[in-house]
């Protein structure tokens, strides 16, 4: 990010603008809808800017800038349409340290425009840092439509009413009340009787979600999924946006975390095999005491929650508790994984089941039934099998199982750092430690890249041609 956006206070600021031509009408045009005090340096301006003068909304100096004019400015337009002069006058607002803009010159400027949706109090911004303006003037359109013109009214005459809304406890009663008003109540009662309606309807639905008793919380299970967050189901992706507190797991990429609003308290409570751990009671604890205390928690597993991720024993602290809960699937990593080696887990004619295993548990190294996967065409997705890999080697070779089968090892399965490491299960072992994983890696046994797979059964045909 090469421009940082800010909302800059300017009532009663001075702003000066330089030009009286086509672009310094259209910047004063948005600059009139601030409450700044604005001033323009013009010996010929254009007949609107000689108007607008008139009507004592702008100062306007029939003369050229001078630096002693840029003392105490705020920001300053350089719009003369001419390269040397606007290069003059900025130089002279860098002098006196007034922030500048060169009218179509992004390059050297020092702040930006944004192109703006303006439903005063609210204002959004758009910004491209200028690589493409055809694109911003779009998403502008977009927003535009999306944001009813009644917005602003609702919005100014709300910020009115805010420290009456104290009343109800923070966190999702409160956001409750604010949703109810904005796209329920408020567009209603200003449709039917304006800004006196608005008041009303506001008093009568405080009235409703003022309650004595103690606040009532609730808990989302939600999968992030295996990393990548265009792979965030919508449902997920709402209930970051409305968790107070969201408590996740080592797994969960700071991509994701960036979706959460922006008040939520977040809390990690990683997980890490054979390492540093927080204690599942620990993590019970946390989920009842802040979904107890009103607020809406996210519990936030990487890939899907039902899937090795200890879902059971926070289910019954919640059920406990008398909690209400939803759980919300992600993308299992096995399947984030199948696809980016451009597999399928099944396959008529080679497996008709795919088993999702573990390499351990609480109790260290997990058995299985290692004769039924050792057979011929079997495919198993085995989770948290880095320090087993050499365990689940011999015992599948014990059973059977032909040193060429082929395995695929994933590491951060979908993520920006991806690596695939394509091998068999005689070197298996040897080639998880050679790779020095240090992310989440999952182990498909029984499948190989797709193009690795095609070229293998290439060679074949041709020794048996």
């Amino acid at each position: 990010m090469k421009h940082f956006p800010i909302f800059l206070s300017v009532t009663g600021h001075r702003i000066l603008l330089s030009g009286g031509g086509d672009a310094a009408l259209a910047k004063l045009r948005l600059l009139l809808k601030t409450e700044a005090a604005l001033e323009v340096f013009c010996e010929n301006p254009a007949s609107e800017i000689i108007d607008w003068a008139a009507q004592n909304v702008l100062n306007l100096h029939r003369r050229a800038l001078t630096a002693h004019d840029l003392q105490g400015a705020t920001l300053f337009y350089a719009a003369d349409e001419d390269r040397a002069l606007d290069a003059k006058t900025s130089d002279m607002a860098r002098a006196a340290n007034v922030l500048f803009n060169i009218v179509d010159n992004l390059h050297d400027s020092a702040f930006i425009t944004p192109a703006i949706v303006d439903r005063d109090p609210v204002v959004v911004a758009i910004g491209t840092e200028g690589a493409a303006p055809v694109l911003a003037r779009a998403i502008k359109a977009d927003v535009e439509a999306n944001l009813p013109t009644t917005l602003g009214p609702l919005a100014r005459i709300a910020k009115a009413f805010r420290g009456a809304v104290d009343v109800l406890p923070m966190g999702r009663k409160r956001r409750d009340f604010w949703s109810s008003f904005y796209f329920g109540a408020g567009p209603i009662a200003y449709d039917q009787g304006g800004e006196t309606a608005v008041k009303e309807a506001l008093n009568d639905l405080l009235t409703k979600h003022v309650v004595k008793d103690a606040p009532s919380g609730h808990v989302d299970f939600v999968g992030a999924g295996p990393g990548d967050p265009d792979l965030l189901t919508m449902k997920a992706r709402n209930a970051l946006d409305k968790a107070d507190v969201v408590i996740y797991d080592r797994l969960v990429s700071s991509e994701i975390l960036e979706l959460a609003r922006r008040e939520a308290h977040l809390i990690n409570v990683g997980k890490q095999g054979f390492g540093p751990s927080t204690p599942q009671g620990d993590i019970d604890a946390l989920i009842v005491e802040h979904s107890l205390n009103g607020a809406h928690v996210v519990r936030l597993k990487s890939g899907d929650p039902t899937v090795f991720g200890r879902l059971d024993e926070e289910l019954d602290a919640v059920s406990n508790a008398n909690v209400s809960y939803r759980i919300i699937p992600g993308i299992t990593a096995a399947s984030a994984a199948a696809a980016n080696i451009g597999q399928s887990l099944t396959k008529r004619g080679r497996n008709s089941g795919v088993r999702l295993i573990t390499g351990h548990d609480l109790a260290g190294y997990v058995d299985h039934d290692w004769a039924t996967l050792a057979a011929e065409g079997q495919v198993a997705a085995i989770y948290m099998g880095k320090k087993s890999a050499r365990f689940m080697q011999g015992r599948l070779l014990m059973h059977g199982a032909a040193a060429q089968t082929p395995v695929t090892i994933i590491e951060n399965a979908s993520r920006v750092d991806q690596r695939i490491i394509a091998t068999n299960l005689g070197h298996m072992s040897g080639d998880v430690h050679n790779a020095a994983l240090k992310g989440a890696a999952l182990v498909l046994y029984g499948l190989a890249p797709r193009a690795a797979q095609i070229a293998a059964e290439n060679i074949l045909n041709e020794e048996l041609a």
